[in-house]
């Protein structure tokens, strides 16, 4: 099994950062690549960010592109999202899940962090 840990969720003001941490544990060498997704009020959850354990080439949403930056710290077995500039439109709870090797599902997930922007 694999563990994920979110952190780093609050209220900011339009226009300000937040920087979000996953922390993984258990059987990461089962995973390839960790990923940020979000989930509005009454919408469904969407893909923002990800990233392999190997290899530096993220992918973003073109919602965030531009505005948030992924990145791991693989000693810590951690994985950032920076989020800059964010808008009101970018309040979700914001969920961090592992990518599994065997099936490339994204089989594990955290429990969340709020993230909620006003303007």
């Amino acid at each position: 099994q694999v563990q994920l840990v979110e952190s780093g969720g609050g209220l900011v003001q339009a226009g300000g950062s937040l920087r979000l941490s996953c922390a993984a544990s258990g059987r990461i060498y089962s995973t390839s690549a960790v990923g940020w997704f979000r989930q509005a009020p009454g919408k469904g959850r969407e893909f923002v960010a990800s990233i392999r354990w190997s290899g530096n080439i993220p992918n973003y949403s073109d919602s965030v592109k531009g505005r948030f930056t992924i990145s791991r710290d693989n000693p810590q077995n951690t994985v950032y999202l920076q989020t800059n500039s964010l808008k009101p439109e970018d309040t979700a709870v914001y969920y961090c899940a592992a990518q599994s090797l065997a099936s490339t599902r994204w089989d594990y997930w955290g429990q969340g962090t709020q993230v909620t922007v006003f303007s």
